[in-house]
């Protein structure tokens, strides 16, 4: 596809999301966004969206306050942030396709560069905790997490973007599809027998207190896994764009650099930390007890 027709495509797609925003009454923003949105570009100049949206999932309560949802666009900026990273994965593969095996690095910043420095950052991680067959194995989910969750992160240091990551919904969302990934991977690499780490070192008559015990304790520690990795990342991600938003607001050029070199550091890390422990976690399910 050529520059010419790529430039087209995203031109009929931004006249088409504008004029879908005045067509419809509803979508002029003659509605105010909702409360609790944060500012954003979204929010300015399209609120009656962000407002149809909302009156759309209003009905459906949340699971875990119960109460009426009062944001909706990070659900927005968690579709950009997917559609960024599948341009940049496009470019990836279109750069193989052209190049083979001969692939020699850019000697400038491109897309292609950004995508090989996170694969093998992820991947020379995720082979020092579980080795370099399981790391290769299980690199999709990890490496599909990693550049989801940098994207998001780095995309609040842009002003007038909302990072999808400093809301529970999206946090939780990713904490919950390790849960299931992890038990998935040990049922798949042990059978029925994965679950019987779960009682315990001693499988006896004799230690069943012990096995239940034991039991209770990982069923809740396990439980716990996903609320710890949503918490700690959108706790982080959250307080670091209040205090960017904060600064910001003073409207002084200088002011905010020193918050957004922190904020860098801040999505950087919190990035490293959740896939940390999601290897942590898959390895220890799929883990053979040496006898």
């Amino acid at each position: 596809m050529s520059g010419k027709v790529r430039g087209i495509i995203i031109a009929c797609v931004a006249l088409a999301l504008i004029g879908v925003s005045f067509a419809i009454p509803d979508l002029r923003g003659e509605l105010h966004a909702p409360e609790g949105e944060h500012w954003s570009l979204l929010v300015q100049f399209f609120p009656g969206v962000v407002q149809n949206v909302h009156h759309f999932i209003a009905p459906h309560k949340t699971y875990i306050a119960g109460e009426e949802p009062n944001r909706v666009s990070h659900l927005f900026m968690a579709l950009l942030v997917a559609l960024i990273a599948i341009t940049f994965a496009l470019a990836v593969k279109r750069r193989i396709r052209s190049k083979g095996d001969d692939l020699v690095p850019d000697q400038r910043f491109s897309p292609v560069v950004i995508m090989e420095m996170l694969v093998e950052a992820v991947l020379s991680l995720m082979e020092g905790v579980m080795g370099e067959k399981n790391a290769r194995r299980y690199f999709p989910l990890i490496g599909s997490l990693a550049i989801f969750i940098l994207f998001s992160n780095l995309l609040g240091m842009i002003p007038g973007f909302v990072p999808p990551t400093d809301s529970l919904s999206t946090t939780l969302a990713l904490g919950t599809v390790v849960f299931f990934a992890t038990h998935f991977f040990g049922v798949r690499e042990h059978g029925l027998a994965y679950f019987k780490h779960f009682m315990g070192p001693i499988i006896k008559w004799y230690a069943l207190p012990l096995m239940l015990l034991m039991l209770v304790i990982e069923f809740i520690s396990h439980l716990v896994r996903p609320c710890s990795l949503a918490v700690r990342l959108m706790g982080n991600i959250m307080g670091d764009h209040k205090v960017l938003f904060i600064f910001l607001g003073f409207g002084i050029l200088l002011i905010p650099l020193p918050i957004m070199a922190l904020g860098l550091v801040v999505a950087v890390v919190q990035t490293l930390v959740f896939c940390l422990l999601s290897i942590v976690y898959i390895g220890l399910a799929i883990e053979h007890e040496e006898h």
